[in-house]
C-alpha cells in the first residue's frame, strides 16, 4: 500500500492562505486514504463487497463533529450532503477532505426491506479550489452534473472526468457560477436558495438576498444570469420596515397547468408571491400539457364576461405560441410529437406581475383575511409545493416550529404590467440571450369569499386565494439562536406525506384530507386532520450531533427508505410503511352521536374497534409449502409457523371477543331494556292513533258533504238574473237617492228655498284682487262657494246642486270655512 505526501504545487489567486489551507486538506486526504481512498486502487473488481449501508467504511462515526459550520450561515442556508440520483448511486459530500463520494447501492436486496452499498467506493474531487463550506448538493435532472451550493457562493462538478494516477480518484471539471453576481469578498449578497430547474439538466435557479430571483444556464453562460427578475412587493395594510420582507425561500410548481410555469417565492413575513410564467431558454415540456393550457386559454379565457380577462387570456395565448410555435402546427405534424422545448422569447413593453401575496378564502367578519395564521410564531424559514392528486398544496415553516398547510383554491394563471418594459439582450442575428425584469405587485388585494361566482376569478387577474389546511406544531426545542431550521422533503412514492428535517429530528406529517381530491365523500363526514408521526430524534439535549444530510429513496415495488447522515458521520438507515398509511379506519370514536328531537342520543355502537376482526392478515412468508414433506424439519417449522400466527391472530381475537362479551354485558341489557321501552311508548301511540281513526274519516266525510253542498248552493246562485250586473256603490246609492228626492220639485220653489241658505253662506264675483293674488291664477268664473265645516257631506251635496242650478254651468270654487 502506497502513500503519498506531495503536496501539489498550485497558485491561487488569493495569496498565502489559500494554499496553507488546501495544504493541510491533502495532508487530511493522505492520512484518510488508509481507510477510504486507497482500498479503490488496490482492490480488484472481483473483491468488491456489498454491506448494509448504514455499516459503510465511509460513515464511520467519529463521535466529534465532522465539520466546523459557519452557525450563522447554517441559519440562512438549508444544508443537506447527501444526494441520490433516483436510480443505482447515493453521493456523499465528505465536508473534511473536500471530496464527493459515490456510492452504488441495491435497494431490496438480499432481503425486500434492507439496503446493502458496495464496498469500495468511488472518490470524485473537483480539479478547482472549493472556497467555502459547501452546505448543499443535487444532481441535475439526468445525473450528469452535482450542484454545490453555499450561501457564499456555487459550484456545479462534472461527472465526466479523469482518473488521478496518485489515488485512483475521479477528477471531474468544476466551474463557479455567478462570480461576478456572488462573490464571497463581498457579503452584502447573500444566497437563500439555489436549485435545478425541473425541466431542464443546464439551468440553476438562484434566489438572493438582494430580493432578485435569476436562472443561469450552464451552457451558455456561467458568470451572467439568462433571466434576471427583481422582486418589488407592495406592501399592504401597516406599514413594515424593508427587512421584514425580504425574500426567503423560492419553490418550483409541478405538473399541473400553469403551475408547470410558476415559481413561487415566501418572504419573511409569511407572505407568498407567484411569477408566471418562467421557462428557461430551452427547457423540455410535455406537449400534451402544453396542448392542455393552451385550450383552457382559449375556452375560458376568451369567452370571458370580463375585457380584463380576454385580454390576460389573449397574452397568454400570445407567449404559448411564441414560446412553442409546434402549436400552429396543424394535423399530422403535430400529431407526432411528444415533447417541445421553450424557445426564447419575452414581451418587449411588459414585465411579469409579481402576484401576491396569497391570502386565505375569506369566510366571514370573524376570520382574518390575512396571509399568516396567529398561531405562528417568529418568521418564515423555508417553503414547499407539493403537488397531490388534484390539489397544489403549499407548506410554510415558521422559526418558532409551526408548519402552515394551505392549498391553492384555484388555478394560477400567467399575468403581465403593461408599460413596464424588460431589458433584453439579443445577439448579432437578433435572437434573444436573456433579459431583466421588475416584477412589480398590482394595485390593491381584493378579499375573496367563498360565495363569489366563478366569473369572479377566471382570468380576471386577481391572485388564486388559499385554503387553509391545519397549522401543525412540532414543538421543537430552541435552539442557540431561540429559532428552529426546517428543511421539508416529498416522499416520492405518497405524495401526501412530507419529511420534516429540523436539529431535534425527523417528523413525517401525513395529510389524509385535500379539498379538492377529496371532494366527492359524503358531506356530513368529518375532515380527518394532518397525521404527525416522529420518525428519528437526532439527540438529546447533552449531545451535540446533528443531521447534516437527509434523502428519501425507493423502488419498483412499493418499498421506501429514509437515510441519514449525522454530523458525527454515523449513517441511518429506516424502512417507511407506505401500503397502509392512507387506509382510512373502520370505525371513529370521534365521531359526534346525532341527536333526536326529544333531546335522546342514539345508541354508541358498543363493539370496539379491536373486535372488527383480526389486523394482521394470515399470510405466511416462504416457498410454496406442497413441496415440503410434514415430517421434515421445515415442514414442522412451517407449522409451528402456522400456529404461531393462528394463535396471535385468531385465538386471542377469540379472547378479546369472549371478554368484551362479558364485559359488556350489563351495557347490553340497560341498552336493550331502553329499546323496549321506547318500543313499548311507540306501540302505545299507534294504538291510540288506530282508535282515533274512525272518528277522523267521519269528520272527513262530514266536511267533503258539507264542501259539495255550497258549492251546490253556488252554483244555483250563479245562475239568477242580474248576477252580471256591476254592483252600485254606496256614494252612488246616496247621491241616487238625493236626486230622486228632487226628482217632483219646481226650478223655481228651488230657487226660493235656497235663499235663505244663501244668506248663511259667503257668495261673491270675485271682486278686486289684490297684488299677491294677481300673479297667481285664477278661476275660470271667479264664483266662490264657502260652507261652514259643521255641515253634513249630505247637506254639503244638495248645496252643491242648488248652487250649480243658481249660478249656471261648474266653473265655480267650493272652499271650507273656518270654526269662526
Amino acid at each position: 500500500m502506497k502513500f503519498n505526501f506531495d503536496i501539489p504545487e498550485t497558485s491561487y489567486n488569493n495569496g498565502d492562505k489559500s494554499t496553507e489551507k488546501k495544504e493541510n486538506k491533502n495532508v487530511n486526504k493522505n492520512d484518510n486514504q488508509l481507510s477510504i481512498l486507497s482500498p479503490s486502487s488496490s482492490t480488484p473488481k472481483d473483491e468488491l463487497r456489498w454491506v448494509p449501508l448504514q455499516e459503510h467504511p465511509v460513515f464511520t462515526s467519529t463521535g466529534e463533529s465532522s465539520a466546523a459550520v459557519d452557525s450563522s450561515a447554517r441559519r440562512w442556508f438549508p444544508r443537506n450532503l447527501i444526494a441520490w440520483d433516483e436510480a443505482s448511486r447515493i453521493y456523499f459530500w465528505d465536508s473534511e477532505l473536500d471530496c464527493l463520494h459515490r456510492i452504488s447501492i441495491r435497494l431490496g436486496e438480499p432481503d425486500p426491506t434492507s439496503v446493502v452499498a458496495a464496498f469500495p467506493s468511488k472518490v470524485l474531487e473537483a480539479d478547482i479550489e472549493i472556497d467555502f463550506v459547501v452546505d448543499k448538493i443535487s444532481i441535475n435532472k439526468n445525473g450528469s452534473a452535482l450542484l454545490l451550493g453555499s450561501s457564499d457562493g456555487i459550484h456545479v462538478l462534472f461527472f465526466n472526468g479523469r482518473t488521478s494516477a496518485k489515488d485512483n480518484s475521479i477528477i471531474c471539471r468544476t466551474v463557479s457560477v455567478g462570480n461576478e453576481v456572488y462573490q464571497k469578498s463581498s457579503s452584502a449578497i447573500r444566497i437563500l436558495q439555489v436549485m435545478w430547474h425541473p425541466c431542464s439538466d443546464t439551468h440553476l435557479a438562484v434566489l438572493s438576498s438582494d430580493s432578485v430571483f435569476r436562472i443561469f444556464d450552464l451552457s451558455t453562460e456561467l458568470d451572467q444570469p439568462e433571466q434576471e427578475f427583481l422582486l418589488q412587493p407592495v406592501e399592504r395594510g401597516r406599514s413594515r420596515s424593508a427587512s421584514s420582507i425580504c425574500p426567503v425561500d423560492f419553490s418550483f410548481g409541478r405538473d399541473h397547468l400553469w403551475d408547470r410555469f410558476s415559481v413561487f417565492i415566501l418572504f419573511s413575513d409569511g407572505s407568498v408571491y407567484v411569477i408566471c410564467p418562467v421557462a428557461p431558454f430551452g427547457s423540455v415540456y410535455l406537449w400534451e400539457s402544453i396542448v392542455e393550457i393552451f385550450s383552457d386559454a382559449q375556452t375560458f379565457g376568451q369567452k370571458s364576461a370580463d375585457s380584463v380577462g380576454v385580454t390576460n387570456s389573449s397574452m397568454a395565448i400570445s407567449w404559448l405560441e411564441a414560446t412553442f410555435p409546434e402549436l400552429n402546427r396543424q394535423g399530422m405534424e403535430a400529431s407526432h410529437i411528444s415533447e417541445v422545448k421553450a424557445r426564447p422569447f419575452v414581451f418587449i413593453d411588459s414585465s411579469l406581475s409579481l402576484q401576491g401575496p396569497l391570502c386565505k378564502v375569506y369566510r366571514g367578519q370573524e376570520d382574518d383575511p390575512g396571509f399568516r395564521g396567529a398561531e405562528c410564531s417568529g418568521h418564515a424559514v423555508s417553503f414547499l409545493y407539493n403537488s397531490a392528486g388534484k390539489d397544489s398544496i403549499l407548506v410554510t415553516s415558521w422559526s418558532g416550529g409551526q408548519l402552515q398547510i394551505d392549498a391553492l383554491a384555484d388555478e394560477i394563471q400567467p399575468l403581465w404590467n403593461n408599460g413596464n418594459r424588460p431589458r433584453v439582450s439579443f445577439d448579432s442575428h437578433d435572437s434573444i440571450l436573456g433579459f431583466a425584469m421588475i416584477c412589480e405587485s398590482v394595485g390593491e388585494l381584493s378579499v375573496v369569499r367563498l360565495d363569489q361566482p366563478l366569473e369572479y376569478c377566471d382570468w380576471s387577474g386577481h391572485p388564486p386565494p388559499l385554503l387553509r389546511l391545519a397549522i401543525v406544531d412540532l414543538d421543537l426545542p430552541i435552539g442557540k439562536f431561540g429559532d428552529s431550521t426546517i428543511s421539508m422533503f416529498i416522499d416520492p412514492l405518497i405524495s401526501e406525506r412530507i419529511y420534516c428535517l429540523h436539529d431535534g429530528g425527523v417528523d413525517s406529517i401525513v395529510l389524509h384530507f385535500l379539498p379538492f381530491t377529496h371532494q366527492g365523500s359524503k358531506e356530513g363526514q368529518m375532515v380527518k386532520t394532518p397525521s404527525v408521526h416522529p420518525v428519528f430524534s437526532a439527540c438529546s439535549a447533552a449531545s451535540s450531533a446533528s443531521l447534516c444530510g437527509f434523502v428519501v429513496l425507493s423502488d419498483s415495488f412499493g418499498y421506501s427508505w429514509i437515510a441519514g447522515i449525522t454530523s458525527t458521520r454515523e449513517c441511518i438507515v429506516l424502512e417507511m410503511k407506505t401500503w397502509d398509511i392512507l387506509v382510512p379506519k373502520v370505525m371513529d370514536k370521534d365521531m359526534k352521536p346525532i341527536e333526536s328531537e326529544q333531546g335522546d342520543r342514539i345508541t354508541p355502537d358498543i363493539i370496539s374497534r379491536e373486535l372488527v376482526g383480526p389486523k394482521v392478515v394470515m399470510v405466511p412468508q416462504g416457498s410454496n409449502l406442497r413441496s415440503v414433506a410434514a415430517d421434515s424439519i421445515d415442514g414442522r417449522s412451517a407449522l409451528h409457523e402456522y400456529f404461531k400466527l393462528f394463535h396471535e391472530n385468531y385465538v386471542e381475537y377469540v379472547h378479546k371477543v369472549c371478554f368484551e362479551l362479558k364485559h359488556h354485558g350489563p351495557h347490553v341489557e340497560k341498552i336493550i331494556d331502553n329499546l323496549r321501552t321506547r318500543l313499548s311508548a311507540a306501540q302505545q301511540k299507534l294504538l291510540s292513533a288506530e282508535q282515533k281513526q274512525p272518528q277522523i274519516d267521519e269528520r272527513i266525510k262530514r266536511a267533503i258533504h258539507r264542501h259539495e253542498s255550497l258549492e251546490e248552493r253556488l252554483h244555483k246562485l250563479r245562475t239568477l238574473p242580474g248576477i252580471h250586473k256591476n254592483p252600485v256603490t254606496r256614494a252612488k246609492r246616496e247621491f241616487k237617492a238625493d236626486l230622486d228626492s228632487f226628482a217632483g220639485v219646481k226650478l223655481d220653489a228651488l230657487h226660493y228655498s235656497g235663499k235663505p241658505m244663501f244668506g248663511s253662506i259667503s257668495y261673491s264675483t270675485t271682486p278686486s284682487i289684490s297684488a299677491t293674488q294677481a300673479s297667481q291664477p285664477s278661476p275660470s268664473t271667479g264664483a266662490m262657494l264657502v260652507y261652514s265645516p259643521s255641515y253634513s257631506p249630505a247637506l254639503v251635496v244638495r248645496i252643491v246642486y242648488i248652487f250649480r242650478c243658481v249660478v249656471g254651468g261648474s266653473g265655480f270654487e267650493i272652499k271650507r270655512g273656518s270654526h269662526e
